[in-house]
Parts: structure tokens; C-alpha cells; sequence
């Protein structure tokens, strides 16, 4: 089924707690399985950065559905390791990758202005909000996969929440950093080559530092979020 022929749904705060209900006993395959059943898959965008533990979130969604297209947002300021990290995945779980950009304009706005170093707010803005508002418009569901234990703002979520006019949801909200772990070595899934060298959040050249979990995005500020999931 094609996007056009889905009509973009609107929850109430009743059907979203109806379904936080349903989904939290479920294991996670099953809150995938699930969606398939709720939702007509030209209705749900699945997003990826293709960062550290990408293809935690990727392989569940390849064993599920091979039809679901991959949002990546291209900011033109990827690592080359990010890059090639997105072509091994796409191989290897035979993914449908569709990758999205900034107007041209004005991403070469911010690589003459550097706007990364005076107001990284605004470089995300540019290079990653907006060229997702453009398609998020499409879509009834935002599948997402933050966990509870990566940062503050995300422990106070649930699986299913409606953000800025689309239900996101969050399979893997409650999965611990340990249950995470522990899928990646059952499953022998590739990390991302820099995880390696101690990067563990993994974004853009320019606000990309070594670091532990998040603390290695926009060092030497407060930003801790790109503002796609706020």
C-alpha cells in the first residue's frame, strides 16, 4: 500500500492510553508484531541514525516487516564510519532505506557559517527537524528507539505518546542497557566502527566527542537532545 492511500490518523488521550496498556507486557517482538496489526505499514516511519547500536532497533524491525521503509537523515555531516556502518546494515538485513536531507541552500548555510559552533540548536534545526517535518506530516506513527536509561528526558516517556502531532512510539523504552547488551551478542549484530574508539553516542563531525552513553554529544554543552524527539 502506498503512503497517499493512508489516511494520517489523530489519537485521543484515551486510545493512547488504551494502547500503553496493550503493548507494556508484551516482549518487544511482539510489541512489533503488534503494530503490524493496529497500523497499515504505509502509516508508520521508522527513523535511524544508523549510530552505536543501530542495528539493535533494525534487525527486530527486518525480522518483522521487510516492506517498512528507513528514514535516515542525511545531514551532510556524517562520519565516513557512519556511512559505511548504514551500507553494511542495509545489506545485511536487507533493509528499505530512504535517505532525507536539508534544503541545499541551507545546509551550505550552516557549513559557511558554522553554525554548529554558535548555535547547534539551530544547525540541528536546519539539518535534521526540518527535513523530517517534511515527510512526519505522512505518517500516523513515529517508531523510535530511545531507551529509558539513556538520558533524563527519556526515562519520563511511554512506549506510545503523541508529540507534535504524531504518536511516537518506543519499543524498546524499558529494555535495560544490559538486555540491550545481551541481544547484541546472542544475535552477533555489528556495532558502529568508532564505538571502538569510544564514541558511544554517535551524530555529526562536529559535535561528536568520545564519550560515555550521551556525554559525548555537543561537549561543552548543556544540549543533550537534537530536538527530534522532544
Amino acid at each position: 500500500m502506498s503512503d497517499t492511500t493512508v489516511k494520517k490518523r489523530v489519537f485521543t488521550e484515551e486510545e493512547i492510553q488504551a494502547l500503553n496498556k496493550k503493548y507494556k507486557p508484551l516482549s518487544i517482538q511482539e510489541r512489533i508484531e503488534e503494530l503490524y496489526k493496529d497500523f497499515d505499514v504505509a502509516e508508520v516511519m521508522l527513523t535511524s541514525s544508523f549510530a552505536a547500536t543501530s542495528a539493535f532497533l533494525l534487525k527486530l524491525f527486518s525480522d518483522v516487516n521487510k516492506e517498512q521503509k528507513v528514514f535516515f537523515i542525511d545531514t551532510g555531516y556524517h562520519f565516513d564510519e557512519t556511512l559505511q556502518y548504514k551500507r553494511k546494515l542495509t545489506e545485511k538485513y536487507d533493509l528499505n532505506v530512504k535517505s532525507i536531507s536539508a534544503i541545499k541552500e541551507e545546509h551550505e548555510f550552516t557549513t559557511k557559517d558554522e553554525t554548529w559552533r554558535k548555535n547547534p540548536d539551530f544547525c540541528c534545526s536546519i539539518n535534521k527537524v526540518r527535513p523530517l517535518e517534511t515527510i512526519k506530516k505522512h505518517y500516523s506513527v513515529w517508531v523510535s528507539g530511545l531507551m529509558e536509561w539513556q538520558s533524563d528526558h527519556r526515562s519520563s516517556l511511554n512506549i506510545f505518546e503523541e508529540r507534535g502531532e504524531i504518536l511516537k512510539f518506543y519499543p524498546l523504552l524499558d529494555v535495560t542497557k544490559e538486555e540491550r547488551d545481551e541481544f547484541i551478542e546472542k544475535h552477533q549484530l555489528p556495532f558502529h566502527p568508532l564505538v571502538a574508539k569510544g564514541y558511544n553516542s554517535i551524530g555529526c563531525t562536529h559535535c561528536t566527542v568520545p564519550g560515555e552513553d550521551r556525554s559525548g554529544r555537543w561537549n561543552n554543552n548543556p544540549k543533550t537532545e537534537c530536538g527530534l524527539h522532544l
